[in-house]
Formats: C-alpha cells, sequence, structure tokens
C-alpha cells in the first residue's frame, strides 16, 4: 500500500504545481500585455495587483515544492519498528502517514490522513512504537501498528 500511497501524493502535488505555474505564467503574460497598451494610474494599480499575485502565487508554489521534496524522499520499501517520516501508523483505526500536512486521500478503500512531523500528534508519534498511549485534546490515542 505505500508505494501506491506514495505515488498519489506525489501525482496530487505534481497537479498542484502544474495549476499554480500555469497560473505564474498567465499573470505574467496579462502582466506584459498590460504594460503594452496601458497608462496612467489605473494601469500602475492593475500591474501592483497582478505583481502581489504573483507573489502569493509563488508562495504557494514554494510550499507545495517543499511538500513534494519531503514526499520524494520517502522510501516505499522501508519497514518502521518506530515512527519516522515515511511510517504509516494505525492509531484508534485511523491510518496516519507520517510525511507532510496533505489533503486525505483514499487507497485500497482505506483513508489516509498525511501527517506533518510538526504537526501536534505527529510530534507525539515520532519515535514511537506499537502499543505507544498517548492523549491530545481529550482524546486518548493508542498506536496498533506501524508499517
Amino acid at each position: 500500500m505505500k508505494p501506491i500511497l506514495i505515488q498519489r501524493y506525489q501525482q496530487l502535488l505534481q497537479d498542484r504545481i502544474d495549476v499554480f505555474q500555469d497560473m505564474i505564467s498567465g499573470l505574467t503574460v496579462d502582466a506584459q500585455n498590460d504594460a503594452k497598451g496601458s497608462a496612467g494610474d489605473k494601469h500602475e494599480t492593475a500591474l501592483s495587483m497582478m505583481h502581489l499575485e504573483q507573489e502569493k502565487l509563488n508562495h504557494k508554489l514554494r510550499e507545495i515544492l517543499s511538500q513534494k521534496a519531503i514526499i520524494d524522499k520517502i522510501d516505499a520499501s522501508q519497514i518502521h519498528s518506530k515512527i519516522a517520516l515515511g511510517s504509516v501508523v494505525q492509531a484508534n483505526g485511523m491510518l496516519l502517514f507520517m510525511s507532510a500536512a496533505l489533503p486525505k486521500i483514499t487507497v485500497e478503500s482505506r483513508t489516509i490522513i498525511a501527517l506533518s512531523p510538526q504537526s501536534p500528534l505527529g510530534a507525539k508519534l515520532m519515535g514511537n512504537e506499537v502499543g505507544f498511549e498517548f492523549e491530545i485534546n481529550s482524546t486518548r490515542y493508542c498506536v496498533e501498528e506501524v508499517f
């Protein structure tokens, strides 16, 4: 399951990268076209707004690229006895993928929640093993399986 999981997240992130790159490219073209035919305050305001939007998109693109870099360095064949980056953890019947904070996906009819090791739940799990019990926000968790 882990190779399919990693491949699905890589594809999801690549799709997002493509969308953001297209949006940034579109804004660049729009700014160049606007620069050719406009003058005055409206022109400056429009260019300024496009530039701000482009900066926001570039920031989001950098975030997605860093998430993809994390997923890309996970070895799908590695089996973990202790929870580490790339571990799939079953706790309270949920499947948690220790990687980056990403949307839930379904693989082999099972819902997977991708967690960042820096998240509160991820930080508690890291370095622990099957049988580890802890509590976050009044919810008790028990690690049932690590793979």
